[in-house]
């Protein structure tokens, strides 16, 4: 008989509860742990857990930027031992991207070696680069060991970490920062470093002053990569007040003189966080697909400067129409998306407007400034307390002496003789005999008065809030020279700071206009052939027999039109497709299918193919012999797939120049009737036609006074001098045609 054994006991360790709350309370925290420890800045600081621990463990690992660099796999070693439980690859692409200078305004890491460029390339791996801390990262972390921000426990408990750096400029609006947390996001521009200071400067004197008074001190942001900012100043202001918009910003360039009339385009700089290489990339891509007809050529001539050459198709081309025209197609124009959500001195997530962010920035420096007084005065109460008993054994020294050498206890009989604290016994028997015979009574004294004083300067500092908000404006203005000396922008701003990105105007006309007017108006030929290849030749073709097709082709149309026409194409289904001429092949070869271009569908005829003339009518008649007046402007599409305008099989659409309509029979009778019997519709199945039971063969338009014409065989065309006599009703059957009329159109 087997005994089975009762099952372990679970040890409080099942809970029993729906699946929905469990997984509702654990989506919440990763969530919470998202927005708080990942994805969002402080307000601050301006940094994410990643980047604060990076600097401080650079910071501990002395790293300062007057000494030497380190390998970044060791500091990244550092911050995921210490500090973040991450992959090293993430540590490190953080760290690289603080020292990239087309990521950030003002890096806070030095880095040497391959840290990525601007085209897109990535970095060398950590074991090749090294590091160290920049100059505003110092500025970040001045005072830091002086207990004026709060440490919490590291995520093993065994060391601590800042909760927030004590940053000695505005670096969450200097900087910029973007981030996705779980239903949330932020990204804020970087600005202007002076800019900002004198925003903080000027709330400093008028703690009242609006957000449009602070566009004095700071116009908009100021991107690492330059460029200029098209977006108009309320939008700015909106944006700045809501927390919320868009800045638009383009590409500068500069219009280099070739001689003889030619020219060339070169830019300069190119929008925040385009990728230079797939920015030429897609300028090449257009020239191939033939959507940027004014461009010829995109060449890269960069070498430590950015310069990117644009030739123009035609010296006629203005190079403004050139711009605007590639602003509007390719990444030369960029909208940075503005949400400055952000963590707020509490870690609870809100969107900030400039003015928020900015005394959320001036509260901080002041708790700084206000901690940092009170380590100072803790250091000098200790410093005090020490010089009196040393000015004690300096009075005494003799006995102090004495004592040291022949006492079995010196500490406790130093303090039984002289009443020293235990602090100041240990004072003066941890210094050396001759250092204490050295001390002068004079020096101490100027010491400790020099302490009374400032320690009197630090109490009336903490007593007095105007006085501590005076002294955070005077470092302010220390830290505004520092930055101004290492900034290398060149661009006037109307702050009057010289910065990287300045401002300026789209034209207005030229955004307006559509992508057509940037188009070269060349007059060319459409070739269509019966198999359904399509060509542009450039000009008139005056000789249609001298075109040559594949083996087996033959041409089934020729168009006249021009580069900046649309061809509308008529299938037999019943739909229509637009093409632009601009974009058709070139008439040298044999051109592209059709197909390709459109989805046309398999068995689907062509039953009508001419240039768009915008307000233009055609007559649409389908094969069982219904019809109707259809606007050609209803039957663009910009879809590859086209529009239904006529239901059943489409057999003839034709322009609708004239006031009567001849219709043939496939049972071999005509029918003519004036137009205005047929409706206008912009897509259906029509009214009837003829009523002739086998269908309809053909249709044509004409007018009364100059009379129809039908082609014979052989090319020649037949006048029709008694046409009336088959004037008739719509819908009737008609009469027998005349001799040899097989169609109505050539």
């Amino acid at each position: 008989m087997t005994l089975l054994t009762p099952p372990p006991e679970d040890g409080g360790r099942i809970v029993d509860e729906p699946l929905s709350e469990a997984l509702s309370r654990r989506y919440l925290a990763y969530a919470l742990s998202t927005i708080s420890s990942r994805a969002l800045p402080d307000v601050r600081d301006g940094l994410k857990p990643v980047h604060r621990r990076l600097l401080y463990a650079m910071h501990r690992m002395r790293l300062s930027p007057e000494g030497a660099s380190k390998k970044c796999a060791k500091v990244v070693g550092e911050v995921m031992g210490s500090f973040h439980p991450h992959g090293d690859q993430s540590i490190y692409d953080a760290l690289v991207r603080l020292a990239q200078d087309f990521a950030q305004r003002y890096p806070l890491v030095d880095g040497q070696g391959n840290f990525g460029n601007i085209d897109g390339d990535n970095p060398a791996a950590m074991r090749y680069t090294e590091c160290r801390l920049t100059a505003a990262a110092a500025l970040l972390m001045d005072g830091i060991d002086e207990d004026v921000v709060d440490f919490r426990p590291t995520y093993d408990g065994e060391e601590e970490e800042p909760v927030v750096v004590p940053a000695g400029f505005p670096n969450l609006l200097a900087n910029g920062a973007a981030g996705i947390a779980v239903g949330m996001a932020t990204s804020i521009p970087p600005h202007n470093a002076m800019e900002l200071i004198d925003g903080c400067l000027a709330m400093l004197d008028d703690p009242q002053v609006s957000t449009e008074a602070l566009m004095a001190f700071v116009p908009g942001p100021d991107f690492p990569t330059g460029g200029v900012i098209v977006e108009r100043p309320a939008s700015i202001l909106e944006a700045y007040e809501t927390g919320r918009g868009s800045i638009r910003v383009r590409a500068r360039y500069a219009v280099e003189d070739l001689g003889r009339g030619m020219w060339q385009v070169v830019v300069t700089e190119i929008p925040y966080q385009v990728q230079k290489g797939k920015l030429i990339e897609d300028l090449a891509g257009l020239i191939d697909a033939k959507k940027a007809p004014l461009l010829a050529d995109v060449r890269d001539e960069s070498a430590e400067d950015l310069r990117i050459v644009l030739e123009p198709k035609s010296r006629s081309v203005e190079p403004e129409h050139l711009m605007e025209s590639l602003f509007r197609l390719s990444s030369l124009e960029n909208r940075f998306s503005v949400n400055m959500n952000v963590l707020d001195a509490v870690g609870a997530p809100r969107v900030m407007g400039l003015k928020a962010c900015l005394q959320a920035f001036l509260d901080h420096r002041r708790e700084v400034l206000v901690r940092r007084a009170r380590f100072r005065l803790e250091k000098i109460e200790r410093r005090l307390h020490l010089l009196a008993g040393l000015l004690i054994a300096f009075l005494n020294l003799d006995e102090v002496i004495r004592i040291v050498r022949e006492a079995e206890h010196p500490k406790a009989e130093l303090i039984a003789r002289f009443g020293l604290t235990e602090m100041q016994a240990d004072y003066i028997l941890d210094t050396r005999l001759r250092n204490l015979a050295r001390l002068e009574e004079m020096t101490l004294k100027t010491e400790h008065a020099e302490l009374l004083e400032e320690r009197a300067g630090i109490a009336d500092l903490l007593d007095s809030d105007r006085k501590q908000w005076k002294l955070v404006g005077a470092g302010l203005k220390d830290v505004r020279k520092q930055l101004a000396a290492g900034d290398g922008g060149v661009a006037e701003r109307p702050s009057g700071v010289t910065g990287r990105s300045s401002f300026g105007e789209a034209g207005e006309t030229a955004a307006a206009a559509p992508v057509e007017a940037f188009i070269v108006r060349e007059t060319i030929t459409v070739v269509l052939s019966e198999r359904g290849w399509i060509r542009a030749a450039k000009g008139k073709v005056e000789d249609p027999s001298e075109l040559k097709f594949k083996e087996g082709d033959k041409l089934a149309w020729l168009v006249p039109a021009e580069t900046t026409d649309k061809l509308l194409i008529f299938a037999s289904d019943g739909r229509a497709f637009t093409l632009g001429c601009d974009k058709l092949p070139s008439g040298r070869g044999h051109g592209e299918p059709l197909r390709l271009m459109l989805d046309i569908e398999e068995g689907a005829e062509l039953v009508g193919v001419m240039a768009h003339q915008p307000g233009r009518k055609l007559v649409m008649a389908s094969e069982a012999g219904y019809g109707f007046i259809l606007p050609e402007d209803e039957a663009l599409s910009a879809r590859r797939a086209g529009k239904q305008v006529m239901n059943g099989v489409a057999k003839v659409c034709t322009p609708a120049d004239g006031d009567h309509v001849a219709v043939l029979g496939k049972a071999g009778k005509v029918l003519v009737f004036p137009l205005d019997e047929l409706p206008e519709m912009p897509r259906g199945k029509g009214v009837k036609l003829t009523s002739d039971k086998k269908g309809m063969a053909d249709l044509a338009v004409f007018t009364a006074e100059s009379g129809p014409t039908w082609p014979e065989t052989g090319g020649r065309t037949r006048q029709w001098p008694d046409w009336r006599d088959w004037l008739g009703k719509r819908a009737q059957a008609g009469k027998v045609a005349p001799r040899g009329m097989k169609r109505l159109r050539v």
